[in-house]
């Protein structure tokens, strides 16, 4: 599961063939232990906890980098190698 991005101890992973489970457009969230997914676009929460700060940079990310992500699912459920996305700043 590669990392897309990387930002204020979070890390931002998209997994490759990965629409069984959410079957949506989603990123994977790592922060200190704990893990979530979050809808994109959009940033809905969807599986998971993260702290609500946390959360919320996450969310404003997702809304800065809405077409990069989108591109990056395309490839990425095509099994093709994803690009890296600016971390938020």
């Amino acid at each position: 599961m590669p990392a897309i991005s990387m930002f204020y101890g979070l890390i931002i992973r998209m997994l490759f063939m990965d629409t069984k489970l959410h079957n949506l457009p989603h990123i994977h969230v790592e922060y200190q232990g704990q893990n979530a997914v979050f809808a994109i676009p959009g940033g809905e929460l969807l599986e998971g906890t993260l702290p609500t700060k946390k959360v919320r940079q996450v969310q404003v990310w997702i809304d800065l980098h809405e077409e990069e992500q989108m591109a990056d699912w395309s490839l990425a459920i095509n099994g093709e190698p994803v690009f890296t996305i600016d971390p938020l700043r």
